[in-house]
């Protein structure tokens, strides 16, 4: 039986790492763990992770703020006989700022677009012929909390918090899934919030925030998107937006 064969972006650390970790763990799959550099330490060492039996890993270089490196890497897969994706996490992202919409710069809010929707657009428009030779492809963004229009009961509400440089690029985020299930009907698309993770970007922005730390391990984060991810179909979660512990939540 043919690997299935996962696309993961931002894996040398925080949620993309958690994610690599665990799909390693599955027999008979492919994984293709895509960072901004390859050749940096943290990258190298994702090749020693434990992997399962017929379970394979290969790195790629896709920096989000680069136009042309998702393009170059399907390329690159294609040397290497890859000529499908089953699964595509969309899961680079960047947050350095948490301002009010009264302070933030636009500069600051064009470097965080760039990374976190202009560099999706390019992966999707690259990939999605490669998604469609797959009998069952599923396209996942890593969304937040954080562009919730609509205030939850959770502990993780982000809405209260000053976000403006960060947050509307997850709204965009959001929406753009939203259009590609719309859109390509043999695709399974939705974004999916992680939760407030304890990586480098949950922790800085607990602490602009006032909190020690953020709420959720990345074990627990990752273990729970990938149960949704395994459990999703176009019928039961294309289109719709969920949480990482396997709940729907309004748009």
């Amino acid at each position: 039986m043919a690997p299935t064969i996962v696309l993961i972006t931002g894996t040398n650390r925080g949620i993309g790492r958690g994610l690599l970790e665990l799909y390693l763990a599955k027999p008979n799959h492919t994984i293709i763990a895509a960072n901004r550099d390859p050749n940096h330490p943290t990258s190298k060492a994702l090749a020693d992770l434990p992997k399962a039996e017929g379970t394979s890993l290969l790195l790629i270089k896709i920096d989000a703020t680069v136009p042309t490196d998702p393009a170059d890497a399907v390329k690159e897969l294609a040397s290497h006989g890859i000529d499908h994706i089953d699964i595509l996490i969309a899961n680079a992202g960047i947050a350095f700022i948490w301002p009010k919409v009264s302070e933030v710069k636009v500069e600051d809010m064009q470097k965080h677009t760039v990374t976190n929707t202009y560099g999706v657009i390019h992966l999707y428009q690259a990939t999605l012929p490669l998604l469609k030779k797959s009998k069952n492809p599923k396209w996942v963004s890593i969304g937040s909390s954080a562009a919730f229009l609509t205030v939850m009961t959770s502990v993780l509400d982000m809405i209260p918090m000053q976000n403006a440089a960060y947050a509307p690029t997850k709204v965009v985020l959001h929406w753009l899934t939203k259009a590609i299930h719309i859109e390509e009907p043999e695709l399974t698309a939705f974004p999916i919030d992680p939760g407030w993770v304890q990586t480098d970007l949950g922790n800085d922005g607990a602490k602009a925030f006032g909190v020690e730390k953020a709420a959720i391990t990345v074990e627990e984060s990752a273990a729970g998107l990938i149960k949704v991810i395994d459990a999703a179909t176009r019928e039961t979660h294309g289109g719709k937006l969920w949480v990482w512990d396997g709940r729907q939540v309004p748009w």
